[in-house]
């Protein structure tokens, strides 16, 4: 059985990245915009790993063997 901790731990590191992110980027003109560029990259890389690791966990198709098996024997 898979654990939650890899997602959390994945999400406080991204979350610091994301800090990072905000705090270290120069003054200038375009802080605004490359701080929501960074914070949005790093929260749609989290998302998609959240997601793919998530659906590897728990599948919404099971194994094609095991469904023949299945109704061979419910036709039985």
């Amino acid at each position: 059985m898979a654990s939650v901790f890899p997602v959390i731990f994945a999400l406080v590191i991204v979350l610091g990245l994301m800090t990072c992110g905000f705090f270290f980027v120069p003054k200038g003109p375009q802080q605004t915009t490359i701080r929501t560029g960074i914070m949005l990259t790093f929260a749609s890389c989290y998302l998609m790993w959240m997601i793919t690791y998530m659906a590897q966990l728990h599948p919404l198709i099971g194994c094609r063997e095991f469904m023949i098996v299945n109704q061979r024997l419910s036709r039985e």
